[in-house]
């Protein structure tokens, strides 16, 4: 069977090393586990910020100013729910 988990190696400053430990040790974590979840929110916060600079960027270019857009999210939600009845 093959593995479903591949194994990277990675160096960290012992004062970081150390707030892992104790962080996993505090929340009964092993440490892959903990290091998966952080490596798993980074990328996903990383994500996030590149859709709102897309957002921000379409908005730009379409002349939509930030006090605007709650008016347009309705909008579309009411067009939305109509066809859908």
């Amino acid at each position: 069977m093959p593995r479903t988990t591949r194994t990277i190696t990675f160096s960290l400053p012992p004062e970081l090393a150390d707030r892992v430990d104790e962080v996993m040790k505090q929340q009964r974590r092993s440490r892959s586990e903990f290091l998966r979840e952080a490596v798993l929110r980074y990328i996903q916060e990383c994500e996030w910020r590149q859709l709102l600079q897309y957002g921000e960027n379409r908005a730009r270019a379409k002349c939509i100013a930030p006090k605007d857009v709650a008016g347009l999210v309705e909008e579309c939600r009411a067009e939305v729910n109509s066809s859908n009845t």
